[in-house]
């Protein structure tokens, strides 16, 4: 995982990372961890790991890299940061809800959002909406839009029937 990549997601974990990376790559086709790295006895008085402790953990879900790393208990997820996820049809829709639902905040978001068991957001949504939301039609988007705003896990069929007006 070594080839140069010119953006990579860097997700911040207490304690949690190489949990979190093995997780996701459980869950994503084409997905693999790879490197990682452990924490030193240099600058121990600063970060305060044990050293031998990981530090860092590349891994990658279907061609796009993440970097997990231990930081500590100073910052936490929230959903003004989130990952799509999207989907061709229903049936992806309810294999990538369900998995990065486990374990995760019981209580969905509406709109296809959900928090998983680490506390990141995800949206799990069908690409069909994306061509549906800018329609030149207004009444269909609206329509579309209306139906999706009273959704938690997002169900094509309903979405399409709404933005088709049946």
């Amino acid at each position: 995982m070594a080839t140069f990549k010119r953006f990579t997601n860097s997700l911040w974990f207490d304690t949690r990372a190489e949990e979190a990376a093995n997780f996701y790559v459980g869950i994503f086709k084409n997905s693999s961890v790879g490197r990682i790295a452990h924490y030193t006895e240099a600058g121990k008085e600063i970060h305060g790991k044990e050293p031998g402790s990981v530090l860092t953990v590349e891994f990658e879900l279907d061609g796009h890299r993440f970097l997990a790393l231990n930081g500590g208990p100073i910052f936490k997820f929230n959903e003004a940061i989130s990952f799509v996820v999207n989907c061709k049809d229903q049936e992806e829709i309810d294999y990538y809800w369900d998995k990065l639902k486990e374990g995760g905040d019981p209580k969905a978001q509406q709109c296809g959002w959900l928090k998983d068991k680490f506390g990141v957001s995800w949206q799990v949504s069908p690409i069909a909406i994306e061509e549906m939301a800018v329609d030149p039609d207004k009444e269909k988007v609206n329509r579309m839009m209306a139906a999706l705003m009273q959704m938690k896990k997002l169900d094509l069929a309903e979405l399409e029937k709404a933005f088709n007006g049946k």
